[in-house]
């Protein structure tokens, strides 16, 4: 996989991601709750596909080339700009009305 394809595939992965704890009422997309699922869950789930959109990412980076060492920063800015790929979804789910 060349790096352009690398990087588009990436961000489609991540706003999906992104988007999936506020499109849908699951957990990850696979496990039924009884009631309506609570922010909270939905931000703890936002987190772990942070996570595993960061994995995938450096498997990426991996693949391509060396793989550099990121301090905080770049982690406070990748989690920000998901959080900015999540707007939609939680536009959708707590702004409009129905």
């Amino acid at each position: 996989m060349n790096q352009n394809a690398a990087i588009w595939l990436l961000l489609i992965l991540a706003f999906a991601a992104a988007n999936l704890p506020f499109l849908n009422e699951r957990v990850f997309g696979l496990f039924a709750l009884k009631g309506p699922k609570p922010f909270v869950l939905r931000v703890i789930e936002l987190i772990v596909l942070y996570a595993s959109i960061g994995a995938v990412g450096f498997t990426f980076e991996r693949m391509i080339g060396n793989v550099f060492a990121q301090r905080w920063e770049f982690y406070a800015t990748t989690f920000t700009l998901f959080v900015v790929m999540a707007f939609p979804g939680f536009v959708l789910r707590y702004l409009l009305r129905r």
